[in-house]
């Protein structure tokens, strides 16, 4: 059996010369007087080196000791294979001389079910994928279990891992084998092979290992298991391996358009459900922290201040306090349609609170002919003035009741900018500041369908089909909303893209945009991507200024952009690397 199996091994090298690809085969090696249970890694006809199993299972229905030695007792660190002299040993990365990021270790089946396997070591000194060929047997709740040690390992060493088990031909005298094979990275399980086949399957999944290696460098607790008793040095052997990077068009992964949105309902319904809690358990704290009773919110009739009006609601109920002390405050301006204005003031009496009503026109005039501004020029004086005076009120509202000014503005809007300075820019708590405005609707939806009477959900329902707007310019003639925000700024489930990928990743204008292409084929063209990606980079490093004096407010999410927390930029940081890349995507 000992000398069959090299021979076989030998058929593979042959076939596999032409082969720009890593393979692993399993087979028993007999060295130092024992037998090692191995995983052979080949590349182009090449053996690189052979791995030894270090658990070996000796109880339940598996026996191994019998025949095998665990990989730790090797006493040779070469072995001759095939007629080759190759590396042996517990201690192997398989490192790729043209991709950086590309390091390979290799544990078989039992070395995953220990409380500390082998890879978890692997990935500390460099491993990015983890490949286990595997004999793993089935029974009754096996499979998932597996799958979630799997997903678990993968998440904890922020790496790739590929699991391959044996199946259909197997001996089932007293067990049967399924083919069980996933690959996971990072914790998401990305394919999965279909169990008890008959036929030989082939999954296929990339693997980012740029996000992977962004995800450890960020996480500065991933190497601190080097410091503490229980760290024991190991030196590792490094064998090279030369591949060719190829170009490619595509991704064999679907690329999701909406990053911060679950594209299976139950999930975005249980995101919601939680991201809606965090909101409420956040605002609840500082109201009983600073013992007010009241709180005052500035309602438009657009999304933002629907979510902040919702998220006061509840936490009110939650608190055991009156909805009357919730102080709704509609300023209907230059730019406010009758749409709006009717949903605000809809809104606010379906949810029982208070309802004051305060023009700003009159206000804003006496303030341009005070500035000396002409009031038929509607540039940023003319939008920004309109802003700054609704804050006033608010602020000087929460001051005659002794309340808390609730912040409105969401992560999009931070990111880009587009918040006036000591305007809707400003409040005392901000319980939208870690939402990005694509997952904004989803949760007006989500509270709208699980938390609301009839009432409100009519008019909830309508304010979700309304454009995004400030309301800042006058109307059309035929009184709709004439200024929309993403024919100036951009559509803001691009910049939510790019946001995901550049503050979460670091990835590059040249990575993003390739991303972006494979999420929106067939909506935005290369030209609207690179577009709006100058835009974003644009106002994302020059709107800094506006991000490092936020209100505070709650994180819900993986992107922050609170200079107490996730987000520290000096307010005068250079983009010229960023805006060379897009020119030269451009050509």
């Amino acid at each position: 059996l000992l000398v069959s199996a090299e021979d076989h091994l030998l058929q593979i090298l042959s076939k596999t010369r032409e082969l720009d690809m890593i393979i692993v085969v399993g087979l028993p090696i007999a060295a130092d007087n024992q037998l090692f249970n191995c995983a052979v890694v080949v590349h182009k006809g090449m053996i690189l080196g052979a791995v030894p199993k270090t658990f070996i299972p000796n109880y339940s229905e598996f026996y191994e000791k019998r025949w095998f030695a665990s990989g730790s007792s090797t006493i040779s660190d070469r072995i001759i294979l095939c007629g080759y002299e190759v590396p042996f040993g517990t201690d192997l990365l398989f490192r790729s001389s043209t991709i950086p990021e590309l390091c390979i270790a290799l544990e078989i089946c039992e070395d995953l079910w220990v409380p500390i396997p082998p890879s978890s070591l692997h990935c500390i000194y460099g491993a990015t994928i983890i490949l286990n060929p595997s004999a793993s047997n089935e029974v009754v709740g096996k499979h998932e279990y597996r799958k979630y040690l799997a997903s678990q390992q993968s998440a904890r060493c922020m790496a790739g891992y590929i699991y391959a088990s044996c199946g259909f031909g197997e001996s089932t005298t007293d067990v049967v084998f399924a083919g069980h094979a996933d690959i996971h990275e990072s914790g998401t399980l990305l394919a999965e092979s279909t169990r008890f086949s008959q036929e030989s399957q082939l999954i296929i999944s990339d693997l980012d290992l740029q996000k992977i290696s962004a995800d450890r460098r960020r996480n500065n607790s991933f190497m601190e298991f080097i410091k503490t008793d229980a760290f024991t040095y190991k030196k590792y052997r490094h064998i090279s391996f030369s591949m060719i990077l190829k170009e490619r068009s595509t991704t064999c992964q679907k690329v999701h358009p909406h990053p911060f949105v679950p594209d299976n309902i139950q999930m975005r319904n249980h995101r919601c459900n939680e991201i809606f809690s965090i909101q409420i358990a956040g605002l609840a704290k500082r109201i009983a922290h600073t013992g007010v009773k009241t709180v005052i919110v500035g309602i438009s009739g657009g999304l933002d201040s629907t979510l902040a009006l919702l998220v006061c609601v509840k936490t009110f109920d939650y608190l055991g306090l009156l909805r009357k002390n919730i102080k709704g405050i509609t300023m209907p301006g230059f730019g406010t349609t009758d749409r709006t204005y009717y949903n605000a003031l809809s809104l606010m009496e379906s949810l029982g609170i208070t309802i004051e009503e305060i023009s700003i026109r009159t206000a804003c005039l006496q303030h341009f002919q005070d500035i000396n501004h002409d009031p038929a020029i509607h540039d940023i004086t003319y939008e920004n003035t309109q802003a700054r005076e609704r804050t006033q009120i608010l602020m000087d509202i929460a001051n005659r009741d002794g309340g808390l000014v609730i912040g409105t503005g969401d992560l999009s809007e931070l990111a880009l900018g587009w918040a006036t300075y000591n305007g809707d820019h400003m409040s005392m708590y901000a319980v939208n500041v870690g939402i990005p405005k694509t997952l904004v609707r989803y949760l007006v939806q989500w509270v709208s369908d699980h938390m609301l009477e009839d009432t409100s959900r009519r008019t909830l329902l309508d304010i979700l089909d309304t454009p995004v707007s400030p309301e800042l310019l006058p109307p059309s003639p035929d009184g709709k909303i004439h200024q929309k925000t993403e024919e100036l700024v951009g559509p803001y489930e691009l910049h939510d893209f790019f946001l995901y990928y550049m503050v979460r990743f670091g990835f590059s204008p040249s990575k993003i945009s390739f991303l972006a292409a494979q999420a929106f084929k067939g909506l935005y063209t290369k030209e609207i991507i690179l577009k709006w990606l100058e835009v974003f980079y644009r106002r994302f490093f020059t709107q800094q200024f506006k991000r490092s004096c936020l209100p505070d407010g709650p994180k819900v999410g993986s992107i922050c952009l609170s200079p107490r927390g996730d987000w520290r930029m000096p307010s005068d940081a250079s983009y010229k690397v960023w805006m060379d890349e897009i020119e030269h995507l451009k050509k």
